[in-house]
Formats: C-alpha cells, structure tokens, sequence
C-alpha cells in the first residue's frame, strides 16, 4: 500500500461489486484492479450468512441462496415475505446510497418461485462548484455549441434513482431429489455508484443504462446430505454517460482565455457468460462438511468509457476469469462455524484499434481496425472468508471477516513507437462483519453491519513534482469498468460502512 501512496501505479481495469451481494455473486466474478471504495449498491436481498463474513461454500444460505441459484428455492420449507431497508456511506464525504427491497418466495409441492423489487437513491460525494460560462453570439469554429452551466448543483447531480427487479420460477423433478429453476433479474439505472469520480475535472455527468442477468439452475440434494449445485448465467450491463468538461481557448477578439462547455458521451457494456458448480458433502456424523466450487466467466467489453484516469481512449477487450476454491463448515447444537479459501486466477486483454492509418516508429503503417496499443493482464487474486454464529430458536449474534487479496502484472505493447513495459500492483481488502437475529412467533428480524477498509479514491500522479488528483470508484460489482491510467496512481484512504435490517415473514 506504500508502494501505491508513492505513485509508481498504472493499472488497466477496474469493476464494481458483482451483481448480487457477495455470497450471492459468486458465479459473476469481479474485474478490480483498483483498490476502490465503491459502496454497496447491489445489496438487495436478506441473507442468513453474511454477518458470518459470507462463508457460503459449505454452508447453506435459506434466504439469499435462491436469488444467486434459482434451483436452491426447493430447499423452502415455507414461502416467506421480507423487506430488508439498506443504508451505505462512503468516509471523507465521498457518497452514499439508501434502498428499500420488498418481494417474497413462494413454495407448493412441486414448484416454487418468487419476486422482488426494489427502489433506491444514491447521493454523490461531495464535489465542486461547477464554473459559469458565458454564451457566445459568434462561436470559434471549433465550438459547435456554447452553452452556459448552472451556477448550482442541480438536483440530478445530487442524487440518482434506480429500480430493480427480480423473479424465478422453479420445479422439483421426480421425488424431488433434483430442481430446476430459472430467474431473471433487470436493473433501470440512473447512475452506478462511483462513476461520478472516474471524470476527473468533469463538471456534469448524465448517466442512463441497465443490467440485465439471467440464470438457469440446477440443484441436487441427496438423503445423505451430499449435494450438488450447477449454475448457467449470462449478464449484460449496458450504460451511457454524458460528461461536460469546461476547456478554455482565447477568441480572436481578446486577449485572454474564456471558458467554455465541452460534452462528451461514452458508452459503458460489458457482456459476460459463466458457468459455476459447487459440491458439498458431510464428514460421517462429526457436524463437518467440505465443499468445493468452480465458477468461469468469459467477459467481452465491446465499449470502454473514455475514462479521465486513463491514457488509451474507447479501447475493446476481452476477458477469462475463474474462481477455484474450498470450504468447511460445523453445526454442533447452537453453534455454525466455516471457512472458505478460494483462488481466483483473470486473464484480460484491451486494445486500441487505429481509426485512420497511422505511421509507425522505424517504418510501416499500421492500418485502420488493427492494433496500436496491446495490454495483458494476469491476475492472481485471492481470498479468505471466516465465521462464526451462535443461535437458538429465539435468535442469536454472527461475526466474521473476509479478507480480498488482489494481485497482477501488466505487460503493455505501443505498436506506433515499438516500446514495451510492465507493471505489477498488489494490494488487500478487509471486510469486518457483525449482525444478529430477533426470532418472534410471526416474524424473524436480522441485522447485518460490515465495514470494508483497504479501499479509497484513487488518483493520478502525473509527475515526481506535481500530482492532480483523479478519484475513481466501483462496481459491479456486479459491471466492469475497464481502463488505462494515464499516470502513475495515489490513493486518498475510504471505507464504506453499511447496515441492513431485513424483515422476514413466514408464510404458514
């Protein structure tokens, strides 16, 4: 982390949070390679494991397993309904975000399904004052059409509303031993949390999209308690953003420069295919059980944002991700207790395809559609989940901490100077989480709080003598954001702090 702080930084890509909240997300696996502070936007839906760090692999999660494998809603015993009001903040004034999910699962003697939706406002950080400018009768050439900006924030840019969506369907095959189910989740976005700090300078930003993700399940539940869970997903994240700079040019007329508006548009997709297994089975009668997963992404990027921290505008990419990993876990009498490690090796590539012929150091051409800038990345990331629960029939506490290893090498070819150089950038995130559970005759009350540190709003240090600094943040978590920085990158330290209250009602 001194290393970053100091500057010898160039990184490619960064994503947010996956899809779904962690221990539904694992099928989707997340591009950062910058240690973001990016808040929690997608963190939809109740879970019984999460205050245990989101130790999942050898432990079953009755209220969130059905949102990240629509097969595992067989596993109900009773349909439930549930509200589960979010609110994350973002340290140093850098955002925060408020949600209301509301939906129920509902379960017969063969199927099984369920909906829920969810309505959300995300604050930005604290930002600027946006300058003036003055409209010109006669516009230089080079200025298409000068407008003023607002002297004030406008409310657009103070806050953002985004709906979600969800629904699955699902049936027990046979004597039940085998489910299928698919699901189907869609997300309207006004703006994805962080965006606003990846245009360094910018003076507005007008973002519009949605997500797309859709899953096919498979699950398999045995007398022994072995089981077996196969996921199919396809994700599709498609955003825009309009971003309005001020640049300055001196008119013929005077003898200073005047500010005028500049409006760019960027379009932000990422389109992913994965598929994810997980095998649970018991050790004897000693409480124990081991499971192992495996989960692949093929990730393209047909549009990258012409990000303000990078130095290779719009440039296409492709990506291979994977996470191989194990856990164990133990029920003895009140007491739940697991452990997951997974390794998660990425392969990704981006490029810069030539728009017009360009001459190439030392000789040649290099065509219109071909190469000029090549970067591969290797990461070889990591992490670690613990935690630890104790309940009864009337509630209980859970803690846990995950601990995110993020590691790669960048190697970077410029085809028009014929130059190479390489990079490494390493870094760990600390998620500490806490939460219990207030069981009623009618109704189950949990809470859920986490803090993740290790992150903050990166920056570009352009030289040893001046830095400029050039915030950037999440997602997608569930989406990807692939880039170049320009420079070498600082970081100003962030945590985000979230809390959850979820309200469950069985249906009886």
């Amino acid at each position: 982390m001194d290393t970053l702080r100091n500057g010898a930084r160039v990184i490619l890509s960064l994503a947010l949070t996956i899809l779904l909240p962690a221990g539904a997300g694992a099928q989707l696996v997340s591009l950062r390679s910058v240690p973001v502070a990016s808040g929690d936007q997608f963190f939809l839906f109740p879970s019984e494991r999460q205050a245990m760090g989101g130790v999942s692999i050898a432990l079953r999660d009755r209220l969130l397993d059905p949102f990240s494998n629509p097969a595992t809603g067989s596993r109900l015993e009773t349909g439930y309904f549930f509200a589960s009001p979010t609110y994350y903040g973002i340290t140093n004034e850098n955002g925060s975000g408020r949600t209301l999910p509301v939906g129920g699962l509902f379960v017969s003697d063969a199927w099984f399904g369920g909906v829920a939706f969810s309505l959300q406002q995300l604050k930005a950080g604290e930002a600027d004052e946006p300058i003036a400018l003055p409209v010109f009768e006669e516009p230089p050439p080079w200025l298409s059409s000068p407008v003023p900006i607002w002297t004030n924030r406008p409310l657009s840019q103070e806050s953002a509303n985004n709906l979600y969506a969800f629904g699955l369907l699902g049936r027990k095959l046979g004597r039940g031993d085998l489910s299928i189910g698919g699901s189907l989740f869609w997300a309207g976005l006004d703006a994805l949390d962080g965006v606003e700090h990846l245009y360094s300078g910018s003076q507005a930003i007008e973002q519009d999209g949605h997500i797309v993700d859709v899953r096919f399940g498979l699950v398999g539940d045995w007398e022994d308690d072995r089981s077996l869970e196969l996921v199919l997903v396809h994700n599709r994240i498609d955003m825009s953003h309009e971003v309005s700079y001020v640049d300055w040019f001196t008119p013929p007329n005077r003898d200073w420069p005047v500010p005028y508006l500049r409006v760019d548009k960027n379009l932000d997709q990422t389109n992913t295919w994965g598929v994810h297994g997980t095998y649970v089975h018991p050790l004897r009668e000693s409480g124990w059980k081991i499971g192992g997963l495996f989960t692949a992404n093929r990730k393209t990027h047909p549009k990258i944002p012409n990000y303000e921290i990078q130095n290779i505008p719009r440039d296409p990419g492709d990506t291979w991700a994977y996470n191989l990993g194990v856990g164990v876990s133990r029920a003895a009498g009140p007491a739940t207790v697991g452990f997951d490690v997974v390794l998660e090796p990425i392969w990704s590539e981006t490029w810069q395809e030539a728009e017009d012929t360009i001459p190439a150091f030392g000789g040649g051409v290099i065509l219109p559609g071909k190469k000029t800038i090549e970067n591969e990345f290797v990461f070889t990331n990591a992490f670690a989940r613990m935690g630890f629960g104790l309940e009864n029939d009337r509630g209980g506490v859970q803690a846990g901490v995950v601990a995110h290893s993020i590691s790669y090498e960048l190697e970077q070819y410029d085809n028009v100077v014929r130059s190479r150089r390489d990079q490494n950038e390493d870094w760990v995130e600390w998620t500490f989480s806490w939460g219990g559970v207030l069981r009623l005759p009618e109704i189950e009350l949990r809470y859920l709080g986490r803090v993740t540190s290790g992150t903050g709003r990166p920056g570009v240090n352009w030289s040893p003598g001046f830095q400029m600094d050039a915030p950037a943040a999440d997602a997608l978590s569930q989406g990807n954001f692939i880039l170049a920085p320009s420079g070498p990158l600082t970081l100003q330290d962030a945590s985000v702090h979230t809390h959850q209250l979820s309200i469950v009602i069985p249906l009886r």
